[in-house]
């Protein structure tokens, strides 16, 4: 690894409380908004190729097979990147990490906007999804070593709606761009924003508390659940706490079967929800873009219900709230599908409840996967669901796209109120699961 990727070594501890408190209220906030807007610029250079498609299929003659492919591609790679990322940002240093995986994504969408051959854009959209990877894992980094247990949902909620942000704007601006100039610059566009903030990245960001002299932030905030995982096993080495903590922890694979179930219905409703309002029911790209945004905006009020919620309702336990969501997502994919009639503002609904409801267990499955795991592991125990997650979101892409074409629009609901159903099964054993770290804390 590059010495300046690496993880900064710690430094003489800070002893005076008042600059101890100044430092952490200070740092807390500038890296909730730098991580903020990074992410949301992440998103600006992974959806900006959704929101092109119908001007591209229509200009290159293009199938949606062919589409399909470079979906299933991307997630897959995407996956996998975020894995091995994962593993590798535990011991790197955030603010590279992350921000140079933005500068290369923008660039990568640039250069896509320039191409036309199919080939040329599954090469690119490969290697973009390698670098879309270098995000999540250094957030979960920060938002692990930053901000405590008793508070982490509120705080990882908060950062989470930066996926709707981004998601709400891109497809907005993308319509816009492609209908007033072509579909090219609605890639050429989001690649610019995302080297600019990839930049803005490797100045604002910083690494754990400890590089800076300050203590965990279970000692600064006297977290009692947020002690006992960092006591948690000591003295291993790198090696043994992926086996132990990530490889072999039974309720981090059942996270990862309910992620993804959770990812099938979140991705396909994402990817495919504009190509159904604008065939299916007949709307312009604007109309059907704005419904997408819809479903962020859902999102948006969802994660912080959950996040808000779980810390609240449920003193951190994180199974509750996402079993509670999964139902929702249930619900609300099976009103979209049955609804009788043409009633966009009904169906722009569904599209805010989906994303109200997906949002939750989307954002609290990788949080519990962080805290169900060693300190030190954060990265690679988010980045392990993760590569489930887009396991499923592969999924609703090249083999959605052959239902659709055998069964159609019918097909592709059954699908996915299907995964939301099972979903909720797979979340059922963390109704208790974190019940051990509860009565050892209260001990």
């Amino acid at each position: 690894m590059w010495s300046f990727l690496k993880s900064r070594d710690n430094v003489p501890a800070v002893t005076d409380q008042a600059q101890i408190d100044s430092s952490y209220k200070y740092w807390r906030i500038q890296l909730m908004w730098t991580m903020y807007i990074g992410y949301a610029a992440f998103y600006f250079t992974r959806k900006s190729f959704n929101f092109i498609m119908p001007a591209m299929l229509s200009d290159l003659g293009l199938t949606m097979s062919d589409v399909g492919i470079l979906g299933t591609l991307f997630y897959i790679t995407y996956g996998c990147s975020k894995f091995i990322s994962g593993m590798i940002s535990d011991r790197s240093n955030p603010r590279y990490f992350m921000g140079i995986g933005l500068v290369m994504t923008g660039i990568i969408n640039i250069l896509f906007g320039m191409s036309s051959s199919l080939l040329v854009f599954g090469t690119l959209w490969i290697v973009n999804a390698f670098f879309q990877g270098w995000g999540w894992p250094p957030c979960s980094k920060i938002l692990t070593s930053w901000y405590s247990r008793s508070e982490r949902g509120s705080w990882w909620a908060m950062w989470n709606t930066s996926h709707n942000f981004g998601g709400a704007l891109i497809p907005l601006l993308v319509g816009f761009i492609s209908l007033h100039f072509s579909w090219r610059y609605g890639m050429i566009i989001p690649g610019i924003v995302g080297v600019v903030v990839g930049l803005l990245m490797c100045w604002r960001l910083r690494d754990k508390p400890s590089t800076m002299g300050l203590p965990s932030v279970g000692k600064w905030r006297n977290d009692a659940m947020e002690q006992v995982q960092e006591s948690e096993g000591q003295g291993l080495s790198n090696k043994e706490i992926v086996k132990r903590y990530v490889l072999t922890n039974k309720y981090l694979w059942l996270l990862a079967a309910s992620y993804v179930l959770v990812y099938i219905v979140r991705t396909a409703i994402n990817d495919w929800g504009n190509l159904y309002l604008t065939q299916e029911k007949g709307y312009s790209l604007m109309t059907a873009n704005s419904a997408i945004s819809l479903f962020e905006v859902g999102g948006f009020i969802g994660s912080l219900v959950a996040g808000w919620g779980s810390d609240k309702w449920f003193r951190g336990n994180r199974g509750p709230m996402n079993l509670i969501f999964a139902i929702g997502i249930f619900l609300s994919v099976a009103s979209l599908w049955i609804m009788p009639g043409v009633s966009y503002v009904l169906q722009a609904g569904c599209f805010f409840a989906i994303g109200f409801f997906i949002f939750g267990p989307q954002m609290l499955i990788g949080m519990a996967a962080a805290e169900c795991s060693h300190k030190d592991a954060a990265g690679a125990a988010t980045g392990f669901v993760g590569l489930f997650a887009y396991l499923g979101a592969a999924l609703s892409g090249y083999p959605i796209a052959r239902i659709m074409e055998i069964w159609h629009w019918n097909g592709f609901f059954v699908v996915i109120s299907i995964a939301a159903c099972l979903s909720a099964f797979f979340l059922l054993p963390f109704l208790r699961a974190q019940s051990p770290q509860l009565k050892q804390a209260e001990a």
